[in-house]
């Protein structure tokens, strides 16, 4: 009777271990989305940032891009930006657009998580840049995108990026 009682409540625990892991464990979408907030954190800068915090940000950027990524950002002469980059090309166009802001902030919207295929996600979004420029000008863009992430080593990595022309009436 004993040992019965016992199989009973370690099965029960193991099941309930089971749920547990399944139930709290990150939904593939939730990693996905998670990639994008790193993304948004990394990006920001506040006033007076110090060298250190900033090499430690573009460095982290880095690590969330493919060896190679696609960038289909057309239109503006200003923000035109097409072909693929390798992770450290990346790298340092961040750390060139962060350098023209003292605050800087990315923030994504309205994310709409797909998965084509195994190991690819697709997600649509709105964007929104805001900042101030070093010479004292605010700045506000705002764009939807089609980015593309791609699973390497049990990682989402991003892999292309592509502003969405939006009909004008």
């Amino acid at each position: 009777m004993v040992k019965l009682k016992t199989v009973v409540i370690l099965g029960s625990a193991v099941v309930v271990g089971i749920l547990a892991f399944l139930y709290f464990s990150p939904s593939e979408e939730k990693k996905v989305r998670k990639q994008f907030d790193l993304l948004s954190q990394y990006m920001a800068k506040e006033p007076g940032e110090d060298p250190f915090s900033m090499a430690n940000r573009i460095q982290n950027l880095s690590r969330l891009f493919a060896e190679n990524c696609e960038f289909k950002i057309e239109g503006d002469p200003l923000y035109s930006l097409s072909g693929k980059y390798s992770r450290q090309e990346v790298a340092g166009y961040a750390l060139r657009g962060r350098s023209y802001f003292s605050n800087l902030t990315l923030k994504f919207y309205d994310l709409k998580v797909q998965f084509p295929e195994r190991g690819l996600s697709q997600v649509r979004l709105t964007a929104r840049l805001t900042g101030r420029s070093n010479a004292g000008e605010q700045a506000e863009e705002i764009r939807e995108l089609q980015c593309f992430l791609t699973k390497i080593e049990k990682k989402w990595l991003f892999s292309q990026f592509e502003v969405v022309e939006v009909l004008k009436r």
